[in-house]
């Protein structure tokens, strides 16, 4: 049984049928990466697993248990947690409160500070920060933040959106470090959309290819990595 399972997934913005009929699985432990142009529908299979879309067809499985149309805060209780594009932490709060915020359901105050302190050792600069308001840090910073405060929850299930987009190149080598450390350490399992499709596909084990709503493709990521129509579309080989 998957960890993660999407069956036949039909979701709508009004009229706009954005995912038709998505198929896929996650295995406990693995990082698996959705690649597609804009409008493929990658960020809107993450907002259709964390609640925020409810699709008209179609279930999401956690585990074997049937999530669909649940609350966004009950899926996030049951181990998935949504590092969402555009970062959208909470820029009047401090960082020490923002990393609060993601743990807003844990009772024991030692298991609160137990996993802020792993927050701060992922990412030394929050702790640098950790009294100035979130929405005065840098875009790292803030992608270091949302990435932090999502894993104060310690989900089953990590939901990454474009944590590259707007970065320097060499914060995306830092991120992609961590997350893959995030993986290996705690055995986190992630589904990433990402818009550099070879960075993505160097830390993922399998991926699906999306193309307006639908998966056209699915593989490990090195067969991807060596796919003609993959290279020349998403990767810029020719």
């Amino acid at each position: 049984m998957a960890l993660l399972e999407l069956s036949g997934l039909h979701t709508y913005y009004g009229h706009i049928h954005a995912l038709k009929g998505i198929d896929l699985t996650v295995e406990q432990g693995e990082i698996v990466t959705l690649v597609g142009a804009n409008g493929a529908g990658k960020s809107t299979t993450l907002r259709t697993v964390s609640g925020m879309i409810r699709p008209r067809r179609g279930h999401v499985y956690l585990e074997g248990k049937d999530i669909t149309g649940m609350k966004p805060h009950e899926i996030a209780e049951l181990g998935i947690g949504h590092v969402p594009e555009g970062r959208r932490i909470f820029p009047q709060l401090t960082v020490r409160e923002n990393l609060e915020m993601g743990g807003w359901n844990v009772k024991d105050r030692a298991v609160a500070a137990r996993r802020m302190e792993y927050a701060f050792d992922l990412f030394p600069r929050l702790r640098e920060r950790v009294f100035q308001k979130g929405g005065t840090l840098s875009g790292g910073e803030q992608q270091m933040l949302a990435i932090g405060r999502a894993l104060m929850s310690e989900p089953r299930v990590l939901l990454l959106d474009e944590p590259s987009m707007g970065l320097a190149p060499v914060l995306v080598e830092q991120i992609f470090e961590i997350i893959k450390r995030i993986n290996a350490e705690n055995k986190t399992t992630i589904l990433l959309v990402e818009q550099n499709a070879l960075m993505a596909l160097e830390v993922a084990s399998r991926g699906y290819v999306l193309q307006t709503g639908e998966v056209v493709l699915s593989d490990n990521a090195a067969a991807l990595m060596n796919n003609e129509m993959v290279k020349k579309v998403y990767l810029g080989e020719v």
